[in-house]
């Protein structure tokens, strides 16, 4: 630790620092303040400890959460961030700042930290200086160096195999559609968190099922229409639109952006039987493929898929670019798993694959299809009428088995985009 903070936390603690010179030491190689970071709590809570210390050199501000624990802000970076209403719109949240009028070299003039979070006054080109204040929650929301390794528990990913049809998650159509929307967030971080939920006690009409889906958000148009009721009669050039049975597959992996929540209802189901809905958690395939078999992981990771939509004779649906995306896609910074991509019926000519990689290609997608059919990863229900099933779409995959008699299913699209605007909204108003 610098000896300038270090004094500066014996004047605030009463007491030398665990580093202090001539103190007892781990039994660690020594870290220089430069390779301290902060990794922040999904608990922590700034407002009930002491005040951090803060120092500031010519680039950076420096900030001592605890002896071990420091996050750094670039000055460029802290001015260019200011949330004063000045500087980002107080009712918009667009910004207002010019970024390209911040001095390269920009420093503070003066700071000061208080129990409520950090104030900065930089120089201005005019007679008046500029002050900033960020809150200590938004600092460590936000910090970057070290990366921020904040784990959200609450809606951390389940993941499930068939043994979840003992307990699959479920809540009632009243909790959803109540107006306080406690249980429209119930329902939302279900979802999230186990990429599929029920809803049970839903009227048996399109109706209900519609104001069921707009309680999520605008309802997304494709070519199969907007909110759409469907039967095996091929009124769309679908396979869907018949009585076979389907694989576990995602949907409209033919468009750039596949859409986000599906929601499924069973109307009616007359004079047959079979037609039982399966379900698969992707992630929880895409896990065991890593573990099992890294190399096709890795190969399913990387090697784009194209795709088509062509059974309208005035409609063919390809994704930009045409070569399509990896079946598996994750988060650039993170390396987080995002997204599952796969329907095999859907999928397009392979014409761009190198040929030494043909033969490992089919290898993986044998692998991954071998987990995705394999009796513990699959989930087969009856769908009845009443009850809604809602589906992540780039997690959990669906398929169904083949049926006779006639079956009317309904249902709609939600943006993945709507869908995540409506659950952090709810989220921050209800669990802050």
């Amino acid at each position: 630790m610098p000896p300038c903070i270090e004094r500066r936390y014996a004047e605030l603690h009463g007491s030398k620092s665990p580093y202090a010179r001539g103190s007892a030491r781990p039994n660690r190689s020594s870290v220089s303040s430069d390779q301290l970071g902060f990794v922040p709590e999904a608990t922590s809570n700034p407002g009930q400890n002491d005040t951090p210390i803060v120092s500031v050199d010519d680039s950076k501000v420096s900030v001592l959460w605890s002896p071990q624990n420091w996050s750094r802000f670039h000055h460029m970076w802290l001015r260019d961030h200011c949330r004063c209403p000045s500087c980002c719109h107080p009712v918009t949240k667009q910004r207002l700042v010019n970024t390209f009028q911040i001095p390269r070299d920009i420093k503070p003039t003066h700071h000061h930290a208080s129990t409520e979070g950090l104030e900065i006054v930089w120089p201005s080109p005019s007679t008046t200086h500029h002050s900033s204040f960020y809150p200590w929650s938004w600092l460590k929301e936000h910090t970057y160096d070290p990366p921020q390794r904040l784990v959200d528990r609450a809606n951390e990913s389940v993941l499930w195999g068939a043994k979840i049809a003992r307990s699959p998650p479920t809540i009632t159509y009243e909790e959803a559609m109540e107006g306080g929307d406690a249980g429209l967030y119930k329902w939302l971080s279900t979802i999230d968190r186990f990429g599929f939920c029920f809803v049970s006690g839903v009227p048996a009409t399109t109706e209900a099922t519609e104001r069921l889906c707009e309680r999520i958000g605008f309802i997304r148009e494709t070519q199969y229409g907007k909110f759409w009721e469907f039967t095996a009669d091929l009124a769309k050039g679908d396979t869907a639109y018949t009585n076979m049975a389907l694989g576990a597959h995602t949907d409209t992996t033919y468009f750039t952006d596949p859409c986000g929540v599906q929601l499924f209802h069973l109307l009616s189901h007359t004079g047959g039987s079979g037609g039982t809905t399966l379900l698969v958690d992707g992630f929880y395939v895409a896990s065991l493929l890593k573990e099992l078999h890294p190399d096709h992981y890795d190969m399913l990771s990387s090697v784009p898929i194209p795709a088509h939509a062509s059974g309208e004779p005035t409609a063919l649906y390809r994704p930009s670019p045409p070569s399509g995306y990896p079946t598996l896609q994750h988060d650039k910074i993170t390396g987080e798993l995002t997204q599952v991509r796969w329907n095999n019926d859907d999928r397009s000519v392979m014409s761009h694959l190198c040929p030494e990689v043909v033969e490992k290609w089919y290898d993986a997608i044998r692998a991954w299809h071998t987990l995705l059919v394999s009796p513990d990863s699959e989930y087969w229900v009856q769908l009845v009428p009443g009850t809604v099933l809602s589906v992540n779409n780039h997690r959990v995959l669906h398929g169904r088995s083949e049926f006779d008699g006639k079956r009317r299913v309904c249902g709609a699209y939600i943006g993945m985009d709507e869908y995540r605007s409506k659950l952090t909204v709810l989220q921050e108003k209800l669990n802050p």
